[in-house]
């Protein structure tokens, strides 16, 4: 694969110039997804379960449209506004990555893009080519 694409996912929310994806030199790196629905508004209220939840549905999203998966994943980075959490988001982490391991990064921070959201996501994966 040569070049560079961006990827853009029509059910994704619009928050800042970027792209949700961007596929080059045969790697896709996925920007940061949040618990917001199309509008931008939060998804899950006060719910970090709810909320992991709606963040991987939409990593796998962007995964599939730039044609990779999480299988594909080699480097995952988890964005916490509570590092305490870790537990409550681990099991649907297990699910969604299955026997896969990626080399992964779990960072505490005191706020993120959407007011009220508790996580976010961002990953770079493999593309076949």
């Amino acid at each position: 694969m040569t070049g560079r694409e961006e990827i853009r996912v029509p059910s994704r929310p619009v928050f800042a110039h970027s792209a949700d994806a961007v596929r080059a030199a045969g790697l896709l790196f996925v920007a940061g997804v949040l618990p917001a629905d199309e509008s931008g508004k939060l998804v899950g209220a006060d719910d970090v379960v709810v909320q992991a939840e709606h963040v991987f549905d939409g990593l796998g999203d962007v995964l599939r449209a730039g044609g990779s998966s999480f299988a594909d994943v080699v480097k995952v980075s988890v964005y916490l506004t509570d590092v305490n959490d870790r537990p409550l988001v681990n099991p649907i982490r297990q699910r969604v990555f299955g026997e896969t391991r990626p080399a992964s990064t779990l960072v505490e921070v005191s706020a993120l893009a959407v007011p009220g959201a508790k996580i976010e996501v961002d990953c770079i994966a493999l593309v076949s080519e």
